[in-house]
């Protein structure tokens, strides 16, 4: 399984069964080097509505005649503009193509502005990804809470992305604790450096990882793993 960071929380999954992108955040993000439309996806996923997260996930899904899976507000909102969706909701678990996608607890916010109005989008997510028989957790814009504990004991996880940015999102130290708790294979940061208010040094929040027996991989735009 190929993983590929393209930058802030945006994450292109492939493997022999199934590619899909998390969070497509691509072309309102000059380092993500990525054009939405060499995006080759079976499906989007989507962590929750903030347009970091959402960015281009309408056009991608449309490109590929694919389906977003999104909570039930922001598939909503996906759908009415034109794009295929997969309604799901916190605590909820389906497959598609190859592949198990559970959304998960997050403690954050998500909406969108349309002009002068703010739109509700749903609760914030985190998701659980299971293909090729691996189980990636992408925890989506979070602070740290409790039952990421819960969440590492009930699942094997061999990769983990965690938000690492503070300010809006859990810092270094709360997500050293995470990954702790979550007991995960490797452990990328993500959501860090995007903006100046989010700046974050990932090689020495991986080098703590290290300190700790946890592998972790301060990976950039444009760089990938295997798993």
């Amino acid at each position: 399984m190929k993983l590929t960071y393209y930058g802030h929380s945006a994450l292109l999954v492939e493997s022999a069964e199934a590619s899909v992108i998390i969070d497509p955040f691509l072309s309102g993000n000059p380092a993500s080097g990525a054009d939405p439309k060499d995006i080759k996806v079976d499906a989007v996923l989507l962590t929750h509505g903030h347009s970091d997260h959402l960015g281009d996930a309408v056009e991608i899904a449309k490109n590929n005649d694919c389906p977003i899976f999104g909570v039930y507000e922001l598939a909503d909102y996906c759908q009415d503009k034109g794009a295929k969706v997969q309604h799901m909701n916190i605590g909820g678990a389906t497959s598609y193509h190859g592949f198990t996608i559970k959304y998960t607890p997050a403690l954050h916010s998500s909406s969108i502005k349309e002009g002068d109005t703010w739109i509700y989008l749903g609760e914030p997510a985190g998701i659980l990804l299971t293909l090729e028989g691996k189980t990636l957790y992408h925890a989506g814009d979070t602070a740290l809470f409790g039952d990421m504990r819960l969440i590492g004991e009930r699942h094997a996880i061999d990769a983990a992305f965690l938000p690492i940015g503070d300010m809006l999102t859990m810092g270094p130290d709360d997500a050293l604790l995470a990954a702790r708790w979550l007991r995960a294979g490797k452990v990328i940061p993500v959501h860090y450096n995007t903006f100046p208010a989010i700046k974050q040094d990932g090689t020495q929040f991986c080098d703590r990882l290290k300190q700790e027996g946890i592998e972790g991989y301060p990976l950039k735009p444009g760089e990938s793993l295997e798993t």
